[in-house]
């Protein structure tokens, strides 16, 4: 029996994956499906290959097959391995990136903790802030610490203030008016200077005087 040296051939591509063969015979024809896999790259672009087909008689297969297959079959090889080796390129850069190392120093960076006056402060804002979502804008703005307990964060309370009370300031005045007015309606006029228009007993005329 002759010895082929199919796989001889085959071995000299020095291919890096599977190379696929499918046959098919169609009356005095073959028709070859050739398609080179490689599973170790990881980019779905690969998918997009299409096979590589042959069509003639068993004679011309055998005498054009592998020059036929041996340009594309390589150049599909080297393809896969750069995308491969791009898509690890990729992930390398993207882990030496200042903003990636910057994350992960971040992620890595144990949570500091929280002093007790911080912790009552943070506790005490948050008060302050669900007073104001519902539309108590008065109650909030007694809920503000006072800046003498924080002078870290004094510019911050004095502006918080600031801010709730221009919410409620017009409300706080109009209030008041009224009993301002009240208060003057209710005040009873000043009977000093009745006083002085009294004649005195000197300024009288005695009778006898007259005559």
């Amino acid at each position: 029996m002759a010895i082929t040296n199919f796989f001889s051939q085959v071995a000299a591509l020095d291919l890096q994956g599977c190379l696929n063969l499918t046959l098919r015979r169609d009356g005095e024809s073959l028709t070859v499906s050739v398609l080179l896999q490689n599973d170790a790259c990881g980019d779905t672009a690969k998918t997009h290959i299409t096979p590589l087909i042959l069509k003639g008689t068993p004679q011309e297969l055998g005498e054009g097959f592998f020059p036929a297959i041996a340009e594309p079959v390589q150049a599909t090889s080297q393809l896969l391995v750069n995308m491969e080796q791009y898509l690890k390129g990729q992930e390398e850069a993207k882990k030496n990136s200042a903003m990636e190392k910057k994350k992960t120093e971040k992620a890595d960076k144990p949570a500091t903790e929280v002093s007790p006056k911080e912790k009552k402060f943070l506790e005490a804002m948050k008060q302050v802030d669900a007073l104001e979502a519902e539309g108590k804008f008065k109650e909030a703005w007694c809920k503000v610490p006072q800046a003498t307990e924080y002078p870290d964060k004094a510019e911050q309370l004095r502006g918080r203030r600031d801010s709730l009370k221009a919410q409620f300031a017009p409300d706080l005045f109009g209030a008041a008016q009224p009993a301002e007015n009240q208060e003057e309606e209710d005040v009873e006029p000043n009977t000093d200077d009745y006083a002085d228009s009294e004649p005195n007993a000197e300024d009288i005329p005695d009778e006898g005087e007259g005559k």
